[in-house]
């Protein structure tokens, strides 16, 4: 779907109306930025672009603001914020839109403005006859948070786009160090293809050398050697985290996390669920449930609910100083290692 958007875009086959929305805010704003670069040179921006919050400004203005005939150069562009008319989420904004406004707009838009709707909101009520014609009127664009295997393959594009390949053990390993978040595995797969320019691929060598990990991934990595029962790797990773002036308070609070998303991922798992659904019910992304479901496997659900007490109790002393804050951390490291 972006593809055939952006493949429109950059032919300048353009719409009058675009709306983008959805969660997954690289996208969006890499497609508000082409139809920028695509509609007006950088001296057309300066007359020629408005921008509008309509959580602070009435949709009739921006309206009267479409309807009037550009300055200079034959286009102007409209991008408007925050539309929180076209969802049935509750907003503190005090502004009242004519909205019978923009369904007379949508009837008949402007033929010299083109009007960018922004809506990061997860989804819109298709009840309300607004968002109806609003999605009939306009070219539209779901940025929904992409799947492993649709992260897969945006990566293998943004690879050929820098003229460069990566791999399938790449393609797993940058996934599991820099996680799912797009903006940053485009940042790193930038970043690698520069590195690559002779052999111009991209391998799982390659992104272990390169890709920073984020304090998540250095604590599933620390996770994984502790079920894995590597403590001298683990206790390595956690002495290196403190290096970094990491505080133990928030190590063991994120470590909690990993083991209570393997306790929950195994539980529902158990039920039936699969792992779209796991993901869906616990609001994380299905990639994560997928490197879960493979930790849970070395658990019982009894091992996994004395894990969680047990940093409950690390917690507690990390809190009250009853024991050095290094220490606290190290036990409780040995504890998982070592057997309950």
């Amino acid at each position: 779907m972006i593809e055939e958007l952006w493949k429109k875009i950059k032919s300048k086959d353009f719409s009058f109306v675009y709306l983008l929305y959805g969660l997954e805010s690289f996208l969006i704003n890499e497609t508000k930025y082409l139809l920028l670069q695509s509609l007006l040179t950088e001296e057309d921006e300066d007359f020629n672009l408005s921008t509008y919050d309509l959580e602070e400004t009435p949709i009739e203005l921006a309206i009267e603001d479409a309807e009037t005939i550009p300055f200079f150069g034959d286009r102007k562009v409209i991008v408007l914020n925050n539309p929180f008319f076209l969802t049935a989420e509750k907003t503190k904004s005090k502004v009242e839109h004519n909205v019978k406004k923009l369904e007379e707009y949508l009837k008949q838009p402007s033929p010299f403005t083109t009007m960018i709707f922004i809506a990061s909101y997860e989804k819109l009520d298709e009840r309300k006859k607004i968002t109806k014609q609003l999605k009939t009127a306009a070219s539209v664009l779901e940025a929904k948070k992409l799947n492993e295997q649709e992260l897969k393959k945006w990566l293998k594009q943004r690879a050929a786009y820098n003229q460069v390949e990566i791999n399938e053990d790449g393609l797993d390993t940058i996934l599991s160090l820099a996680g799912t978040n797009l903006s940053l595995l485009t940042t790193e797969i930038d970043k690698m293809a520069l590195y690559v320019q002779e052999s111009k691929l991209i391998t799982k060598e390659i992104v272990e050398e390169l890709v920073a990990k984020s304090l998540e991934q250095n604590i599933f990595s620390l996770v994984d050697k502790v079920i894995s029962k590597k403590m001298d790797e683990a206790l390595r990773i956690y002495y290196d985290l403190l290096k970094q002036n990491e505080e133990p308070l928030k190590i063991l609070s994120i470590i909690a996390n990993q083991f209570r998303l393997i306790y929950q991922v195994k539980g529902l798992a158990q039920k039936g669920y699969g792992q779209q659904q796991i993901a869906s019910v616990l609001k994380v992304h299905p990639f994560r449930v997928k490197l879960a479901a493979g930790q849970a496997q070395r658990f019982t659900e009894e091992e996994l609910a004395k894990c969680i007490q047990l940093f409950a109790e690390g917690d507690y002393q990390l809190k009250t100083g009853t024991m050095p804050k290094n220490m606290v951390i190290e036990m409780i490291l040995f504890q998982l290692g070592h057997g309950l």
